[in-house]
């Protein structure tokens, strides 16, 4: 139907504020500190999430990337748990981390277009 919205979608955005949440208040892994979680993406019978971070702090350095990585997959047990617990969900869907470059990306190709554009005007005013 028009409009419906797949309820692995629905999950996954409980999911995200429920690990922010936890990750926030429970874990206590200097590893973990900084990461923001950007997004989830979970399979439709919510078995396994995807879970995409980003780091605030250092997030060039690829060492502090994999050390956060590192930090989250030692913490996932207590992750899935607790987020299973929280979302009231039937399956504790399996956690993986991933570090979400699609940002970057985004980030790069809009600093382009904005050089592009500023190209533009100044040729415009000559």
């Amino acid at each position: 139907m028009p409009g419906e919205v797949k309820r692995s979608a629905r999950v996954g955005t409980m999911l995200v504020k429920e690990l922010a949440w936890l990750l926030a208040r429970e874990i206590r892994d200097p590893r973990a500190a900084f990461v923001v979680i950007t997004r989830v993406k979970l399979t439709d019978d919510l078995r396994n999430a995807r879970v995409f971070i980003r780091l605030i702090k250092d997030g060039d350095l690829p060492e502090r990337r994999k050390e956060a990585l590192l930090g989250l997959s030692r913490a996932a047990g207590l992750l899935r748990k607790e987020a299973t617990r929280r979302l009231g969900l039937r399956v504790a869907p399996e956690l993986s981390f991933e570090y979400d470059d699609g940002q970057d990306e985004m980030t790069r190709i809009e600093t382009l277009l904005e050089e592009v554009r500023a190209e533009e005007r100044a040729r415009s005013k000559s």
